[in-house]
């Protein structure tokens, strides 16, 4: 929208005979003065204040939400968002930056998660990690609570040996001592993690093996009875968000079990959702990865809900690394516009000031567009907006729901400082060089002429 009202405001100075490089010149000028303008116009906040109040992280998230998805459907994405934003970045309780806060964000983090089924308000956020498989024996549990979480990379069945051999018996008898040794050492394991889950789960407290191996039907049989939910062949993706989610370790060797090495959850839960299986691991202490399980009943809603949840989260990363927020709803186009005219374009000499009045009044197209899709007469909103600006002083923007002035930071409507910062450095160079063009063009032609012929042919375009 930016570049494109650049060129046509660009394109009222050019056909009365203005040549492109004078207007570029006022162009240059009036973005580098709305930067300026920018840095001084933006409302800082600290970022452990901003990750403490929840307020302001959804009207963060919430401006960039309800551009993009209905009202209600806005208002629980704008929750789940919030929750996956101070799941990774926790606040500290004392209000200081703690470690968690010292480091960048990531994203990354965040798991996003889908399903197509039921409805999109069914989106939720999930305090833990949702594997896409679940307990491979019948007599498994399928909730429990108060878990102790291990998460291992050992292998509970027989494994192909290195190097070729065989098993050779004469009778039924010495078969069945072959395999009884073969089995032994696979009972040895079973019994080294029962007795480890005897010892570190008390009462009330339940036992949780998952495991990126495999795990034979004798041992998951001895593991059911016991109590213990054995979920194996996990994604090596979910092995690693699960020790960030529960804590805890990777275990390698059942020999060297330690409590120390174990994850908790609150309640982990199996659930059968048509022909899939799917386990929740829910209920974190202190969680440093999240789940963001998105529902709904097609392929499109879903990828609809799915950008408007990586938009949401991006607003309010950038937001906590900016240390910073710009009043929305247009009120920093108004504002840097009237900048532009009165303070500006009055220092600018000759003809570079009507490129500044040009990239000034290029800037309303957002106010512009905003009173447009909102169903008001465009001039008369845009006049309201200059008056109230000028009489008050204060940041307004357009109330799309009354066409009227408002104060947008106490709506709670927030636009990002590094998108707007983005927006004016990336619209300005690409108006810049569209209309620079037909230099661009000239300059190719007279490249390899001789210095005589070039200069003729310049003089002759």
């Amino acid at each position: 929208m930016f570049c494109g009202e650049f060129l046509r405001q660009a394109e009222r100075y050019a056909n009365e005979g203005l040549h492109p490089r004078v207007i570029t010149d006022g162009f240059d000028i009036a973005r580098d003065e709305t930067v300026k303008f920018l840095d001084e116009f933006k409302v800082n906040f600290a970022a452990k204040n901003m990750v403490a109040d929840r307020d302001l992280l959804r009207c963060i998230a919430s401006t960039s939400l309800n551009t993009k998805l209905d009202r209600e459907l806005a208002e629980k994405i704008t929750d789940a968002v919030v929750d996956a934003i101070q799941c990774i970045y926790p606040a500290a309780e004392d209000g200081t930056e703690n470690e968690e806060q010292a480091r960048p964000i990531d994203l990354n983090m965040v798991e996003i998660m889908t399903m197509q089924r039921k409805m999109g308000t069914d989106s939720r956020f999930v305090n833990g990690i949702v594997l896409d498989h679940g307990g491979r024996h019948p007599d498994m549990p399928t909730v429990l609570t108060n878990c102790h979480i291990m998460t291992c990379n050992v292998t509970f069945e027989y494994e192909k040996t290195e190097v070729q051999s065989g098993f050779f018996y004469s009778n039924a008898e010495e078969r069945e001592k072959l395999v009884e040794s073969e089995r032994k050492w696979l009972d040895e394991r079973c019994k080294h993690v029962i007795e480890f889950k005897r010892k570190v789960c008390k009462e009330g407290e339940s036992f949780v093996m998952i495991n990126q191996k495999g795990i034979d039907p004798l041992s998951l049989d001895i593991f059911a009875k016991e109590g213990i939910l054995c979920l194996r062949r996990a994604k090596r993706r979910n092995m690693e968000r699960l020790t960030l989610a529960c804590g805890g370790s990777p275990i390698h060797s059942v020999e060297d079990l330690d409590p120390s090495m174990l994850g908790w959850a609150g309640k982990v839960s199996e659930v059968t959702l048509g022909e899939d299986k799917f386990t929740f691991v829910e209920e974190c202490k202190r969680p440093k990865s999240c789940t963001l399980l998105l529902q709904g009943p097609n392929i499109h809603t879903i990828e609809q809900i799915t950008d408007a949840v990586r938009d949401g989260l991006r607003a309010v990363k950038n937001a906590i690394e900016d240390k910073a927020l710009v009043p929305g709803a247009g009120a920093f186009e108004i504002a840097a516009a009237m900048n532009l005219r009165n303070n500006v374009s009055k220092r600018v000499k000759g003809r570079a000031k009507l490129g500044v009045d040009a990239y000034a009044e290029a800037l309303l197209i957002i106010p512009k567009t905003l009173a447009e899709n909102s169903g008001f007469d465009v001039q008369e909103c845009i006049l309201k907006l200059n008056d109230e600006r000028e009489s008050t002083g204060l940041a307004v923007g357009l109330d799309v729901s009354s066409g009227d002035p408002i104060i947008p930071a106490d709506e709670g409507i927030w636009d990002n400082v590094r998108v707007k910062r983005q927006c004016l450095y990336l619209s300005t160079v690409l108006a810049i060089q569209l209309l620079l063009v037909d230099e661009v063009m000239r300059a190719g032609k007279n490249r390899g002429k001789p210095p005589a012929e070039a200069d003729n042919g310049g003089m002759e375009m």
